[in-house]
């Protein structure tokens, strides 16, 4: 409806290939309600129509700004067609792949090393020369032909399985104080050795990169995790100190001064500088001052005003021609996700699915925060894309990645202890809901016999 609608607004007609994108729209949503069901069908429902949502939103917006003369073939709608169907077919292999979301924790040391070759692989002499370095200076895509991917978006998840696998080995180390400073004990700070490499490194190539938002990003993830794992305010007050200090310490870097320089000042006073980095701040301003409470309606505003409204800015666009009333959906479907996989978390069958669940959740609520309160001057810029709505094949296809290992962890803290967590035909999944049955009428003082796989049934009696 709403891509008909934008084309009404733009063109004052329907798009000629309606009945087309209809039946593909609505067959993509078939094909994930059918992956759901046979792959994971204890999941929790709320995560994948959210994500439909925000996704079909975000290519509406696209292909509204597309058909404006004014940004026309910038970002064509049609490659953000193709990365959708990429998209939700890696979804699904990630759901075939991954069985059981324990079996991610062998690879811990292997995925680390994968993610630091992605945050580095960028420098390369060839593959880092893409039209994006030369525009701006910053270093995230690589080019393979005629395709520009940022690796940096693989490699976030990677390093949430890596810190993972790691913090929950070394849980009780870094929770229980044992080394003795003057009058006070506090914990071993040994086992972080491991994690500082890998995080010291990370940021270092990003900040190379010149690319504040991903380091933020990665630091933010990094801290919520430690904190989760080991429950020690300890760690966050100093992981604040730590960024104050890597925050001062980079703003008079050659490399990343200028960079600072520019959002804090477009962040503090952006009209000082309207005529050159504050003026894109000014036009979302103003975008979202001309929507309003409902917008401009899809199709009649003027967002192409925007710099970027398609990719950093998409935020501002939707208030335009949706106004308050279209980002206050957008911000309620992120917060319903990040409840969705908070539930997970709690639900997890174990410590790493738990830990993973939390760090794929802080990068989904805090990626999707820094943009829209950048947006909306609450926080200077950083540049990380709208997760689902804002343009671009590589942040798509991570997210939908991303999504899918938090429906697995979701659909194994649905199943009962005793039902094995791997099998997902039809047998099984009848065992699995008789056994929750009988598990919740004894807690009501009726104990049916149900008998479990291993054919012992749930009163403790041979079945």
């Amino acid at each position: 409806m709403a891509y008909l609608l934008a084309s009404l607004g733009t063109y004052g007609d329907l798009p000629a290939n309606a009945p087309e994108f209809i039946a593909v729209a609505l067959l993509l949503a078939f094909v994930v309600h059918f992956a759901n069901r046979r792959l994971a069908p204890e999941a929790d429902p709320v995560i994948m129509p959210v994500v439909l949502f925000l996704n079909g939103l975000g290519f509406v917006m696209i292909y509204r700004l597309d058909a404006s003369p004014q940004v026309a073939g910038v970002a064509p709608w049609h490659y953000q067609a193709v990365w959708t169907v990429f998209g939700v077919f890696a979804y699904i292999v990630t759901l075939l792949v991954v069985r059981r979301s324990r079996d991610l924790e062998r690879y811990r040391y292997m995925l680390m090393f994968a993610a630091l070759f992605m945050l580095v692989l960028p420098l390369a002499p060839y593959f880092g020369r893409t039209p994006e370095a030369q525009l701006n200076g910053v270093k995230l895509w690589i080019h393979v032909g005629r395709i520009t991917f940022q690796p940096v978006e693989i490699a976030k998840l990677l390093l949430v399985i890596f810190f993972a696998s790691y913090f929950v080995e070394k849980r009780e180390m870094l929770s229980l104080s044992t080394r003795r400073f003057g009058n006070r004990l506090l914990p071993d700070i040994r086992p972080l050795g491991p994690i500082a490499v890998a995080w010291v490194v990370s940021i270092l190539v990003i900040l190379f990169e010149h690319d504040i938002g991903f380091s933020l990003l990665l630091f933010v993830m990094f801290i919520t995790m430690l904190w989760v794992a080991t429950g020690r305010w300890t760690y966050v007050v100093g992981g604040l100190v730590a960024f104050v200090a890597g925050t001062y310490l980079a703003a008079h870097l050659p490399f990343a001064k200028a960079l600072i320089d520019q959002r804090v000042g477009a962040w503090i006073n952006p009209w000082v500088h309207y005529g050159s980095y504050g003026y894109q701040t000014v036009q979302g301003m103003l975008g979202l001052g001309r929507g309003g409470i409902t917008g401009s309606g899809l199709g009649l505003g003027s967002p192409y005003n925007i710099p970027v409204a398609y990719s950093d800015f998409i935020f501002a666009a939707i208030g335009e021609e949706l106004g308050l009333l279209g980002t206050t959906a957008v911000v309620a479907g992120f917060l319903l996700l990040v409840g969705a996989g908070i539930r997970a978390a709690i639900r997890a069958r174990s410590e790493f699915s738990q830990l993973a669940a939390v760090g794929f959740t802080a990068i989904l609520g805090f990626q999707s925060f820094f943009i829209m309160a950048g947006v909306l001057r609450l926080l200077p810029l950083t540049g990380v894309s709208l997760p689902f709505i804002g343009y671009g094949g590589s942040s798509l296809l991570a997210n939908y990645v991303l999504v899918a290992l938090l429906v697995r962890i979701s659909d194994e803290g649905a199943i009962p202890q005793g039902v094995p967590v791997a099998p997902s035909h039809r047998a099984a999944r009848l065992r699995r809901r008789a056994l929750a049955t009988a598990r919740a009428g004894t807690a009501a003082g009726d104990a049916p016999e149900v008998a479990s796989d291993n054919g012992i049934s749930t009163n403790g009696s041979l079945a």
